[in-house]
């Protein structure tokens, strides 16, 4: 978490002292120190007494034991600050000297990483490293090497000194900590001296001190060396030999003795007691290359002195073998350890080499050690740069005795050659150094008989021409010619070594020593052969890894490799090396073209394969017909016996570089028994094999994960998704079912201990390649697939066995959660932590598991340790953002863990108060810390920490943890910091390098919204309240909806190539809106209220969605065209203002209409809603709009699409048979994706737009036009018919009887609907739409509320239709008029009586309907009387019985609510619940109180009146058509009354609620009874009010009707010849007094001031006048009538 340059010095300045003193640092216990400790009133008794035996145990003063002791406990106990009580266990001490030990051990670390980069150009920290090793190198050495005497001085503890706690194992561990000090303190004592020189008395004193301690061998203590401590105690003589020979600075004595001033060189006067002392070396290895160096240094600076000294010392040199001595050091340097050592050591060897070579004879050196040395030395990669600078120079002899050799000795060269590849500079090198030989070495055993030889013998020359290799014609092949020289080197009785002069390419020379193996390959030379084969293959595989544009050159020796390994792998016993050569150069090759080595590796029979073609995945586990190959062979028979696996390892680099290669599918089909091997074979097994080599089991571990790794990471574009198992469906199932699952949870259940006993054991800490290292890597793929196997495995409702493994409870907390969750106490490598808390984020998402419970006695620990790493500041940030991350998931899954990190307390100590404090570990602290807005900025809170803190607390927010949030909210500045984000200026989008920013901001957004939402606005804290206003003052609500808006444009402008941070976009977008939506309904507490602010939030929502929606859309685009076109329709909605928008939202509307359309469905329909809203807004304020033709058309187009679509797939739906009543599970696979019928749909909703804009369009000028042109009514109609007939599609086709209903008000419109066939598509269709029983009763009759959509809802809406083109074109539409009612005549009857049984409001809302449509008919009594003559009689009847129940149920209020309550089930009709006062709060209805269950009911029972109301005024009204016309019956005395039947019978009694009792004129008078004390009640406030004005003109309205059929219906009686005459007398009294009374009570009523008669156009349907005869100016026209004809009756 260090970063920054400054926070490094401060650091190096605070501590560079105790880095000075090194161990010493640590004193020995004293009297005083434990006296000051006891006089501490800080520490707690108990830490003191346990501080004091740490002291004694360890030998450390009292002070740094108890210091010791709280860092322990603070970084590294695992168990929680309780445990400590009870803890005073033996493993605890032996705990804290391992951290003690580690501590030490850190410390020289530190002085060794400063040696290491101080002079590094490259190292970001060089300055700081430079001013600091300024400031140690004084004294530095001296220090150290007093430390180091000390070390190997020191006395072993035992019981007696050390108290009873020093056991056996801890003098072990003791010893093995003090060799490990030793090394590392001569490490840095060698780095040191690798940049600063060294005196000679410091020589002097180092020899001595060496040489005292036997290079490391004569431990003091060395009685308990054991064997795992050998690599220690070599290093510690290596690293002592590498002192003396840097201190020599032999570099310098070289250049010295080049330029011939060897006075220079600090050693000039070198002191004799070296001589004397060196001459008593020579038994111990260690000291070789010491002596090789002094015997340079005498040889060179005092030639002339003392050789049988130097040569003495010289011979003993070479007796300790130093060469290979050199060998092996450099050897074991490089494999452990700081690489910047072993390079330093190497440099420091080049140049002993170097002067070696140059100033002895060869002969004197021993030769294959000398060139394994070079080439150990020249592996660090600088050397081989500077030996190609003078290739004639030091170790260039030794390459030239090896071309001396070649070919007869191919190893040795390319041995070196390939030593000397570092980059591609020497690749080119070597190349051209191989391609130009001159010389070719033979040996003869006898001299041939082809040559002429000179008489010494010193020179042959040759006769014939000869072939080098007995090859067939026709292959490559080398020719020496004719007279060619050969310098004989050797030559006697032992055989003859010629050197002929002879010019060619060694890489000719090496294809055909290749051609030679693949022809001996059966015979017994093939070892020989192979072995001058193999450093071929090294040498190509080493230079096509470096340099891959020389691939070409090499072709003929790459192209052979494949017949190699089919004839090397075929062998009885084969030569394992070299296939895995072999193999290594075909994964280089593999890198770069993976599908030619799969082709031709395919035809070797080398990799396992399937005899079957693959079909299923149970084929593919069972391994049916899968053959292992050449190799699966040599594993079972060569490799696994012998317990060396070099092919194994090259087989599975090769696989995962051609699975990384990404091939095509029927490769990797190819490549599916490679991998099943690995998985069924290999991976549950390999750690049972047999191994020689240490480290080699964890190596092939963590290869075989790579490969898996490698596979589950493949995009799904390398694989088609076809139903044969592809390589990575064939890995998720066998890890998830198969053993090959239980062998990666065994991996991930190795757990942090064992990886840190592995770790301790390496001699070093340094170094990639430890095996420590390599466990880790396995251990973190083993995360990384599972957790990839988990995300990907398809879902299923069983568990698999992967699964079970993952969560099983254990007995004794050794289930995989726990160890999981303790890889947090791991130190060395943060991904590792990072990547567990990864996969337990997944477990915990997905596994119907409690980790708590899992984690059971350790939970508090762990959540210690988890806590403390999230609050260190220095630790690696990106464990910190998973653990929030992790936090974050648990909230919603983990609700006893979140509990746990939640750690809240009751705040008065008592059980279940409702107030809580945050608890000493809270996960909260350092949340509230981290945004905190001081902190920000701050090294230690980066972007990504910010926003994972956020992203935690909205996580409490959205899962509603109101004891956490309550603590929260009252926490002082937690709104202010919070908001903070909210009021910074972000960088414009294009220039966006921290994405994160945008969600860290959305995640504000969305918890202000939760918290808004949630909390009564009363509530809100008052600093949440003040940021708020804040907020708003500050203008921010514009600077985020500007910022939104270029948000949105800019991934418009840039979808070709799509933006980076997509999702983070998307997230703040969605926030936004979410916070927009809420201030539309709480404008109060977010201050949205201006009118300005609203405009601007709008008129930028709308260029968003137009930015968003008119580029040419790609997937991203769409989604937020589609967020914003929501947010747009809702502030339409909520705010009712719309500016001038019907532009761009038609301009939106084309581009819409004409991009993908299985993408924009959503968004249609949001476009087609928006506009909508607009076209109704406008239509309250009126007004021109110019956009009508071209909105018409696009919308016409759209209606006519959607229709077309419609009908296909219902007719699919239909000819599939599916019979499904429930229109919302329509699924269907038709050719036009899934067009199902909703309410939200486009195509209803196009309907619902062409309506409005139909209506806007009131002459009819347009859409009579664009109708011309698009066919939409034919269309529309064919699919309301189809509809109709299947009973599918409800909204549709109410959508479309609506539109058809709008048209049909305009005689234009009415005229289309009716030329375009209208009565075809609905007359007979409709019947389809209720069922009529086999009794005549119909089961249309619903207790639904009339809202919601239903069929017999379209019943009505055709009857409304039909209403409406009837009273539009009248005659020409009587025959359709007449038609439909014969074909509904029963379903119209029938709604006629059931007035009486139902009263729900849909019920009535039917009659009403049915009796609208029946006055208009009523006009056409002639032609109905005509055509359908009982149908006629019927209707009179049933309309008077009518009018008889209407009456009853109006005169008896409590017998209407009764009915009421009892048909609904003692419930109220759901239509008259009032939607708005339904808070959410209230529970229930039940909870309401009396009073206002009343209120709903009185609501209830007054809709139903006026429902009736409605129905008995239309009744009456067509009553009067069926009754003589007043005038004319009083006037015209020749009236046929044949023509006009008696509608009621000669009786006054009340109506009853009988259907016997016939409609009579008693009826009639109660009408007007009733509706003259409903009229008395009007004025009484207690109607509602928009009841009120309805209820006076309808009541009038009736009143007229029935005087009038009264009136009509006496006269006919009294003009009725077959009447008796006293029943007429009868009448005439009845009626004058009954009328008499009427009248007197009426014209009071009047009198009192009320509307004249509002006969016309009240009701929507009822547009006929009734004829009132000439009215007196004054009076009410029909009281003057019922006056006139009480004169008439009473005369």
């Amino acid at each position: 978490a260090l970063r920054e340059p400054a926070q490094i010095e401060a650091e190096l300045d605070r501590h560079w002292d105790r880095l000075h003193q090194g161990l010493s640092y640590y004193k020995s216990p004293s009297s005083s120190s434990a006296g000051k400790v006891k006089e501490n009133k800080d520490v707690a008794q108990p830490l003191k007494d346990f501080g004091l035996r740490i002291s004694k145990l360890l030998g450390l003063d009292e002070q740094q034991s108890v210091q010791l002791l709280q860092c322990y406990l603070q970084e590294d106990y695992r168990g929680t600050r309780d445990s400590l009580k009870v803890f005073v266990l033996t493993w605890i001490y032996s705990e804290i000297a391992d951290y003690y030990y580690e501590e030490r051990m850190c410390l020289l670390r530190c002085v060794l990483l400063l040696l290491t980069y101080f002079q590094d150009e490259r190292h970001p920290y060089r300055a700081e490293y430079c001013n600091c090793v300024t400031k140690l190198e004084k004294d530095l050495v001296t220090n150290y090497q007093s430390q180091f005497k000390n070390l190997f001085k020191a006395e072993a503890p035992t019981w007696e000194t050390h108290g009873n706690l020093m056991t056996e194992r801890q003098v072990s561990r003791w010893f093995l900590q003090c060799l490990r000090e030793q090394s590392l303190l001569l490490e840095i004592i060698f780095l040191y001296y690798a940049y600063f020189e060294m005196s000679p008395s410091d020589l002097l004193s180092f020899t001595n001190m060496f040489k005292e301690q036997g290079f490391g061998l004569r431990q003091t203590n060395r009685h308990l060396v054991d064997k795992s401590m050998d690599a220690l105690v070599d290093r510690i003589g290596h690293l002592s030999s590498l002192i003396l020979v840097e201190g020599m600075d032999i570099d310098f004595l070289h250049k010295c003795a080049l330029e011939d001033c060897t006075e220079q060189h600090q050693f000039s006067t070198a002191p004799d007691e070296m001589d004397q002392l060196l001459q008593t070396f020579g038994d111990i290895p260690h000291q070789g290359p010491v002596l090789l160096a002094w015997v340079l240094l005498r040889h060179t600076l005092r030639p002339d002195e003392s050789s049988p000294v130097i040569r003495r010392i010289g011979n003993t040199a070479l007796q300790l073998g130093v060469f290979k001595y050199l060998s092996t050091m450099l050897k074991a340097l490089g494999a452990s350890g700081n690489n910047c050592t072993a390079s330093t050591a190497k440099m420091c060897i080049y140049g002993l080499l170097s002067f070696v070579i140059t100033s002895f004879e060869e002969e004197t050196t021993q030769c294959s050690h000398l060139i394994d040395a070079a080439c150990e030395v020249l592996s660090a990669p600088s050397l081989a740069e500077i030996f190609w600078e003078m290739p004639n120079m030091g170790l260039g002899m030794i390459l030239d005795s090896a071309v001396g050799m070649f070919p007869h000795k191919i190893g040795p060269l390319l041995q070196l050659l390939t030593a000397l590849l570092s980059n591609k500079s020497t690749v080119k090198k070597v190349y051209n150094f191989l391609d130009k030989m001159s010389f070719y070495t033979q040996v003869y055993k006898h001299k041939p008989n082809d040559i002429i030889s000179k008489d010494d013998e010193t020179l042959w020359r040759r006769q014939t021409p000869k072939l080098l290799y007995p090859l067939g014609t026709g292959q490559t092949n080398l020719w020496i010619p004719q007279g060619v020289l050969g310098q004989v080197m050797i030559g006697g009785e032992q055989g003859y070594v010629v050197r002929w002069d002879y010019s060619y390419s060694s890489w000719t020379l090496f294809t055909c020593e290749v051609e030679m193996l693949l022809h001996v390959v059966s015979t017994a030379d093939v070892l020989a052969h192979c072995a001058r084969v193999k450093p071929i293959l090294d040498l190509v595989h080493k230079i096509i890894s470096t340099d891959w544009t020389v691939s070409d050159c090499l072709l003929p020796l790459t192209s052979r490799i494949y017949m190699l390994l089919q004839r090397l792998t075929s062998v009885i016993n084969p030569p394992v090396d070299v296939i895995a050569s072999c193999v290594n150069c075909l994964s280089v090759l593999a890198a770069r073209m993976p599908g030619k080595v799969w082709s031709s590796l395919h035809h070797t029979g080398f990799l396992p394969f399937a005899s079957n073609p693959l079909t299923s995945m149970a084929q593919c586990i069972s391994a049916e017909g899968m053959k292992a190959g050449n190799y699966g062979n040599l594993l079972v028979q060569i490799e696994q016996p012998r317990g060396e696996y070099a092919v194994t390892i090259a087989f599975l680099r090769l696989i995962t570089t051609l699975v990384k290669g990404q091939l095509g599918s029927t490769q990797n089909k190819g490549l599916i028994p490679c991998v099943l091997l690995v998985l069924k074979e290999m991976l549950p097994t390999y750690h049972k094999w047999r191994y020689n080599t240490y480290g080699v089991r964890e190596r092939i571990g963590c290869l075989i994960l790579e490969l898996i790794h490698a596979i589950l990471n493949l995009s799904p574009e390398g694989e088609d998704q076809g139903s044969t198992p592809t390589l990575q469906s064939l890995c998720i199932y066998s890890l998830a079912n198969t053993e090959a699952g239980q062998a990666v949870v065994n991996i991930m259940g190795v757990g942090v201990d064992t990886i840190d006993v592995v770790l301790a054991a390496q001699p070093t800490s340094g170094g990639s390649e430890g095996p420590g290292q390599i466990l880790i890597q396995t251990v973190k793929l083993a995360f990384s697939v599972t957790n990839n196997v988990i995300r990907l495995k398809p879902p299923s409702d069983v568990v698999s066995p992967l699964e079970q493994a993952l969560t099983q409870h254990g007995g004794h907390g050794n289930n995989l959660i726990v160890v999981l969750a303790k890889y947090i106490y791991h130190k060395h490598d943060p991904a590792l932590p990072r990547l567990a808390i990864q996969l337990l984020k997944r477990l915990a998402t997905v596994a119907p598991m409690s980790v708590y419970a899992c984690l059971g006695s350790d939970a508090a620990a762990i959540r210690d340790a988890f806590l403390t790493r999230l609050q260190s500041k220095t630790e690696d940030m990106r464990i910190k953002v998973m653990i929030l991350e992790f936090l974050t998931v648990a909230v919603e899954t983990q609700p006893g863990l979140i509990e746990l990190f939640l750690n809240l307390e009751d705040k008065d100590g008592s059980e279940g108060s409702k107030e809580f404090l945050l608890g000493e570990w809270s996960c909260l602290h350092v949340v509230l810390d981290l945004i905190d807005s001081k902190q920000q900025g701050k090294y230690w809170c980066p972007p990504l920490l910010h926003r994972a803190a956020l992203a935690f607390l909205l996580a409490l927010w959205q899962d509603r943890r109101d004891s956490a949030i309550s603590v929260l909210r009252k926490k002082e500045k937690f709104w202010e910091n919070l908001t903070t984000p909210l009021f910074g200026t972000l960088t414009p989008p294009s220039e966006t390098a921290e994405p994160c920013v945008l969600e860290t901001c959305a995640f504000v957004m969305k918890i202000l919204g939760l918290e808004i939402y949630y909390v009564v606005s009363g509530s809100l804290e008052q600093s949440l309240k003040d940021g708020l206003q804040k907020f708003s003052n500050g203008r921010r609500y514009e600077y985020w909806s500007q910022y939104v808006k270029s948000l949105v444009c800019h991934v418009a402008e840039t979808e070709e190539d799509g933006i980076s941070y997509f999702a983070e976009a998307q997230l703040l977008i969605s926030a936004w809106r979410m916070l927009l939506i809420l201030s539309t309904t709480h404008s109060d507490v977010m201050h949205v209220t201006e009118d300005s602010t609203k405009l601007k939030l709008f008129m930028d929502v709308l260029d968003g969605t137009k930015a968003a929606l008119t580029t040419p859309t790609s997937v991203p685009c769409l989604r937020l065209g589609s967020m914003m076109a929501t947010l747009l329709l809702i502030l339409l909605k909520q705010w009712k203002r719309s500016p001038d928008i019907l532009c761009p939202l038609s301009l939106i509307l084309e581009c819409v209409l004409q991009a993908d359309q299985q993408m924009m469905e959503r968004t249609k329909a949001k476009i087609f809603s928006a506009l909508i809203s607009v076209l109704q807004i406008q239509g309250l304020n009126g007004g021109e709009i110019s956009q009508l033709p071209q909105l018409l058309l696009s919308v016409c187009e759209t209606v006519k699409d959607e229709a077309l679509a419609l009908i296909d797939n219902t007719r699919h739906m239909n000819q599939m048979g599916d019979t499904v009543e429930d229109e919302d599970s329509m699924e269907t696979d038709s050719p036009r994706g899934q067009q199902k019928d909703q309410r939200d749909g486009v195509c209803v909703l196009a309907l619902h737009l062409a309506k409005e804009l139909c209506r806007s369009d009131e002459d009819g000028e347009h859409w009579v036009s664009v109708m011309r042109n698009v066919p939409v009514l034919p269309s529309v109609l064919s699919a309301v018919e189809l509809s109709l007939r299947s009973k599918h599609n409800l909204y549709f086709t109410e959508a479309a009887l609506h539109l058809l209903l709008t048209l049909a008000r305009t005689p234009q419109g009415a005229a289309a609907v009716a030329g375009a066939g209208v009565i075809q598509t609905i007359c007979l269709p409709l019947l389809s739409v209720y069922e009529v029983s086999s009794n005549g009763t119909s089961q249309g009759f619903s207790r639904k509320s009339q809202d919601s959509a239903c069929w017999p809802g379209v019943y009505r809406l055709c009857m409304s239709l039909m209403e409406s083109l009837l009273k539009t074109l009248r005659y020409n539409f009587i025959n359709e008029a007449l038609d439909f009612v014969g074909v509904h005549q029963e379903r119209i009857l029938q709604c006629l009586n059931a007035v009486r049984t139902v009263q729900s409001l849909a019920c009535l809302d039917e009659a009403d309907h049915t009796v609208g449509f029946l006055l208009q008919l009523s006009s056409f009594c002639k032609e109905w009387q005509f055509h359908l003559p009982k149908l006629l009689r019927d209707i009179q009847v049933n309309l008077c019985y009518l009018c008889q129940t209407c009456t009853y149920l109006l005169h008896s209020k409590k017998m209407l609510h009764h009915y009421l309550q009892a048909k609904n089930g003692e419930t109220l009709p759901p239509a008259a619940l009032p939607k708005t006062n339904r808070p959410p709060q209230t529970p229930s209805k039940e909870a309401a109180s009396g009073g206002e269950r009343e209120e709903v009911e009185q609501k209830a029972l007054l809709a139903v009146q006026c429902s009736l109301l409605k129905i008995l005024s239309k009744t009456l009204a067509t009553l009067q058509h069926f009754t003589p016309d007043c005038c004319q019956i009083l006037l015209d005395q020749c009236m046929d009354l044949a023509e006009y039947r008696t509608l009621f019978v000669l009786s006054f009694t009340t109506p009853a609620f009988d259907p016997d009792v016939a409609p009579s004129f008693g009826t009639l008078l109660a009408t007007i009874n009733v509706a003259l004390s409903m009229l008395s009640e009007v004025h009484v406030p207690k109607w509602s009010n928009p009841a009120r004005g309805m209820n006076l003109s309808l009541l009038i309205f009736t009143m007229e009707n029935c005087f009038y059929v009264l009136i009509s219906q006496a006269v006919r009686c009294l003009k009725d010849p077959t009447i008796l005459p006293r029943d007429k007398q009868r009448l005439k009294q009845e009626l004058s007094s009954e009328l008499s009374t009427l009248l007197s009570s009426l014209s009071r009523h009047f009198r009192r001031g009320s509307p004249s008669s509002p006969a016309s156009g009240i009701l929507p349907s009822t547009q006929s006048k009734p004829p009132t005869p000439g009215s007196k100016e004054g009076q009410e026209p029909f009281i003057q009538l019922v006056q006139a004809f009480v004169r008439l009756v009473q005369r």
